[in-house]
Order: structure tokens, then C-alpha cells, then sequence
């Protein structure tokens, strides 16, 4: 069956990914005002766990198969391939939450945002023309230094040597964003990736839904749904618009662009949580942000820049 994803990321792909990356990064700022009513882990638990029934909505409205069928090979294989994105979708979020009880979240964002270094590294070995020529490379380098540079004032700042644990935070939040890369690789590579992206997206969700209240029990945290509308209104912004319909659009994206191409746009995420940090902490934009940006700019340009003879 020939690959029929399109090689470049034309204006619906950009628009939906900087549409996608703006909202995870107002999202990391909503989770930090939200944490002291709502347990993060908790927290993540009932916002998969209200993605999920949305995604069985709506895979009942657009009549989207949800049992495999029975004998078949290929449908075996895309359960076993769902379930180990859905784990590893699982973990990447484990990781994120327990390691940001060690080290600071501008840390942990930094490895977790090395997601596409390991998508670019991997899937090439799976999937073909998903690797980047050398000038791509740099471009895909020059948003990752774009999104450090942005975090650096959280790299060095006097309160990480307090923290004895931060290096186990930090290696926390790597192992996030290689468990990210691997659920992009196991979709694109295996059958998971041929089924309808709603279907995609609730193997992930579903899983999350079974594991975290189990994590959450497990460190401990209260439960409570007696919470502010504040409280009510952000759950349900991380449900229905985070979890559900940018995951959606990010599953039907991968099902329909270059992954790797794709991957780049994350670095924009930290920088838009700077900046949303900014607008609604008082938090100062300082010429290292304005540089950033200009560097994650110009990497995203580099990286779905098209080669000479295919522009032709």
C-alpha cells in the first residue's frame, strides 16, 4: 500500500500545528494555576478520563469501528500496536508528573522537548523518506537551542542546587520525551497508524484513563471533585480542547504529513508558555525570549524548507 502523506506541511498543517502548539503552551500555564485545587496527577486522570468519553462520542457519531475484527491478522496487530502507544502515551505523562516533583518544570520542558531529536533519530529506521538532509538538521538544532535558550533563566536558576533530586527530574522528563518519540514511531509504523485517527487517539486516552488514578492513588494524592469554577472550567479547556481535539488533529496530522517535519513545530510550545506565563503571571519577556523565538522561527523555515529538484 503506497505512502499518500505529503512530503512538506502546507497552510492547513502549519495553521493546525501552530493552533495546537499554542494551546499546550497556554495549557502548562492553566495546570500551574490549577494545581493548587486540583493533584496534578489527579488532575491528568480526569482530564483523559473526560477525553475519553469524548472520543467514544464522537467515534459513535462519525461511525468509527471500535471492535477489531474477529480472525484477522492485521487487526490483532493494530491492537497490541494501539495498547503500546497508549502505554507509552501513559508513561510519557507518569514521568512528566512525578518528575516535576524533583527538579523545575523550565528543566523538565527542555528534555521533554527533545521528543523530535528521537523521532528523527528512530522512525528513519522504520519508516523511509522521514529523514532529514544535513541543512535540516541544523534548522531542527537551531529550534531545539531556540526552546533552551527561551528556558534558560529556569536552567540556572539558584533554586535548581537546591534541589539534590533535580538530576532524577531530569532524567525523568528525558525518558518523556523519548516514550513521546516512541509513540510517534509506533504509530507511523505499525498497523496502529492505518486505523481512523479517533481510533488512534482513544487507545492513548483510554490507556491513560486505566493508569493514572492508579499512579495517583500511589503517591498519595486527595481526591475531590468539590472544586471552583475556575477549577471546572480548566479541566474541561484540558479535556474537550487539549486532549481531544488537538490530540485528534495531531492523530490525523500524522496520518498525513512527514512526521518528522512535524515534530519541529513542538519547540513553539515552551515558547508559547513563556509567553502566556508572561501575560497572565507578570512574568518578564526579556531580548533571550525574542531571540528564541527568532531562532525556533527560522529552524521551523530550515526544516520543511523544500530540496531544489522537488520545488521545481
Amino acid at each position: 500500500m503506497p505512502d499518500t502523506r505529503k512530503a512538506h506541511l502546507d497552510t492547513l498543517a502549519i495553521s493546525l500545528l501552530l493552533a495546537c502548539c499554542m494551546f499546550w503552551g497556554f495549557q502548562q500555564v492553566l495546570i500551574k494555576a490549577t494545581v493548587t485545587e486540583v493533584a496534578p496527577v489527579f488532575q491528568g486522570f480526569v482530564r483523559f478520563a473526560m477525553a475519553t468519553v469524548a472520543v467514544l462520542l464522537w467515534c459513535l457519531w462519525r461511525r468509527v469501528p471500535l471492535l477489531p475484527e474477529r480472525q484477522s491478522q492485521a487487526a490483532r496487530g493494530a491492537l497490541w500496536s494501539g495498547l503500546l502507544a497508549g502505554a507509552l502515551f501513559a508513561g510519557e505523562f507518569a514521568c512528566i508528573y512525578i518528575g516535576l516533583q524533583y527538579t523545575q518544570a523550565s528543566r523538565l520542558t527542555v528534555f521533554l522537548y527533545c521528543a523530535p531529536f528521537w523521532v528523527a533519530l528512530i522512525l528513519p529506521r522504520f519508516v523511509a523518506g522521514e529523514g532529514l538532509v544535513g541543512w535540516q538538521w541544523l534548522g531542527l538544532a537551531g529550534a531545539f537551542v531556540g526552546a533552551a535558550l527561551a528556558l534558560g533563566d529556569g536552567l540556572w536558576h539558584p533554586a535548581v542546587q537546591a534541589q539534590p533530586l533535580a538530576w532524577l527530574g531530569d532524567l525523568l522528563g528525558l525518558t518523556a520525551g523519548l516514550m513521546w518519540g516512541l509513540t510517534t514511531v509506533v504509530i507511523r509504523s505499525t498497523p496502529v497508524g492505518r486505523l481512523p485517527p479517533a481510533k488512534q487517539l482513544l487507545y492513548q486516552v483510554g490507556v491513560s484513563t486505566a493508569v493514572l488514578p492508579l499512579l495517583s492513588l500511589a503517591l498519595g494524592e486527595r481526591w475531590s471533585l468539590d472544586l471552583s469554577t475556575f477549577a471546572w472550567m480548566s479541566l474541561l479547556l484540558q479535556s474537550l480542547v487539549g486532549a481531544f481535539a488537538s490530540y485528534l488533529a495531531w492523530m490525523w496530522m500524522l496520518a498525513h504529513y512527514n512526521a518528522t517535519k512535524m515534530s519541529s513545530f513542538v519547540f513553539l510550545t515552551p515558547v508559547f508558555a513563556l509567553l502566556f506565563g508572561a501575560l497572565w503571571l507578570g512574568e518578564h519577556i526579556t531580548p533571550g525570549l525574542l531571540a528564541a523565538l527568532g531562532l525556533v522561527a527560522v529552524g521551523i523555515v530550515v526544516v520543511n524548507r523544500r530540496p531544489r529538484a522537488a520545488a521545481a
